[in-house]
């Protein structure tokens, strides 16, 4: 197999082009010039960098095949970027292809704003070679609205002279993690051999998405989770029911005893060894690496219950239900899907390939790669994406700030409790809203 990577920008337009033809769409762009907006969530940087080259990429191979489009990168920067998606989208703005957070998919679908992809027959082999969990991200009610690059992934980093001086077992499988009772054990050992705070849980990143997306897994396991996923029309049950109140309840206890810092005075815990553990996902790798080097160690998150669950989820692309350029938006979103083009950006942002065949080619993810672990989890079926409701954000917008309580010592039970009257209350209204 040819690594994609070696294909020329020709070359991939040629095919692309055939391929389109072949599914009966138009392939050659017409003479008068087309510009295609593009918004992405990045500020400077090698990410942003990334996309520059590819559309600068995707943009050769149009004009050698004599066409005259344009495709145009807004980089929009990620604090606000929700916001300016959902002001363009008020105002009848919003761009043709842009990007945005998964757990929003469901929203900007009922909301009308995103163009249904999976009777556009190109787009359904894309789908086919995209990771699983990518597929449940972008799916609404059966009907796909977006595709990723890339899928991210949680699991524990580890400080290997800290955990073989405390004696525990090292997991480094899929599925081996350990047990509550080995985690628990762990934290102790640990705590008991000097350790300040045994578990970097990141709370440094202060209340907000990254509760959930870090969080939620623990209630999941624990046999919890944020909303009845039937009907998505409430919570009552399942984030106050007895596995979400028993993964709060031990969340709070490990945080008495010490095992975890909810007040870091820096994101250095980990580093600085404070801490021997990291609960994070595939983003800090660059710099555990660096700062650990051979010592750093990779392991599963812990199967609280009777099967292990991880975060998943990613940004990703859709095309507006406004564009007035489809077939082009479709052939650009074609290219930013080759595996050469998820290469570029997972190569530089560290994140999951969200395709096989660019996964074999990852330095990182590749079979032998140091980060394997994190796709191992999501092809094992252990992710479990965010709700797929339009009513998100108040979903998370609760339990984070239940679990900012709880983590404070507020009862787990009366908080759950009355942070499922606030979402069921929340998505009532929102439903009598819609039309």
């Amino acid at each position: 197999m040819k690594n994609p990577l070696e294909l020329t920008a020709g070359v991939r337009a040629q095919r692309a082009c055939m391929a389109f033809l072949a599914f009966g769409l138009a392939c050659s762009l017409p003479a008068a010039a087309q510009t295609l907006d593009v918004w992405v969530h990045a500020g400077l940087g090698p990410e942003r960098d990334a996309y520059t080259a590819s559309i600068k990429a995707f943009n050769e191979a149009g004009r050698n095949l004599g066409g005259k489009a344009q495709a145009v990168l807004v980089p929009v920067p990620e604090v606000g970027y929700n916001e300016a998606v959902a002001k363009a989208a008020a105002d009848g703005r919003l761009p043709c292809v842009l990007e945005f957070d998964g757990p929003n998919v469901a929203a900007y679908a009922a909301a009308g704003h995103l163009l249904p992809l999976e009777k556009v027959q190109s787009l359904a082999r894309i789908r086919n070679s995209m990771l699983a969990s990518l597929v449940r991200q972008g799916t609404v009610n059966g009907r796909l609205y977006s595709v990723a690059q890339y899928d991210s992934g949680m699991a524990l980093w580890g400080n290997r002279n800290m955990l073989n001086a405390a004696g525990v077992r090292i997991p480094a499988r899929a599925g081996d993690g350990w047990t509550l009772t080995e985690f628990e054990d762990v934290l102790k050992r640990l705590k008991n051999a000097g350790v300040p705070s045994p578990l970097d849980m990141k709370f440094n990143y202060g209340v907000g998405e990254w509760f959930t997306y870090g969080f939620a897994p623990i209630v999941q396991g624990f046999g919890g989770d944020l909303i009845e996923r039937g009907s998505m029309r409430s919570a009552q049950g399942v984030l106050n029911g007895p596995g979400a109140v028993k993964a709060m309840s031990a969340l709070q206890s490990w945080i008495k005893a010490g095992y975890v810092d909810v007040m870091p005075k820096d994101d250095r815990a980990f580093i600085e060894g404070r801490s021997a553990l990291s609960w994070v996902g595939h983003w800090v790798y660059k710099d555990y690496k660096q700062a650990l080097g051979d010592n750093l160690v990779l392991m599963p998150l812990p199967r609280f219950g009777v099967r292990p669950v991880v975060g998943s989820g990613s940004w990703n692309f859709g095309i507006a239900a406004s564009c007035k350029e489809p077939q082009l938006a479709i052939r650009f979103i074609e290219h930013l899907m080759s595996s050469a083009e998820v290469l570029r950006v997972t190569d530089v942002n560290g994140a999951v390939p969200g395709t096989g065949v660019a996964m074999a080619f990852s330095r990182h993810y590749g079979p032998t790669g140091e980060l394997r672990l994190y796709a191992d989890q999501l092809m094992s079926g252990q992710a479990q994406v965010r709700p797929a409701s339009p009513d998100y954000p108040a979903i998370t917008a609760e339990f984070s700030n239940a679990v900012n309580r709880i983590a404070r010592g507020a009862d787990p039970q009366q908080t759950l409790n009355q942070a499922v009257i606030n979402i069921d209350r929340k998505i009532e209204k929102a439903r009598a809203a819609r039309p």
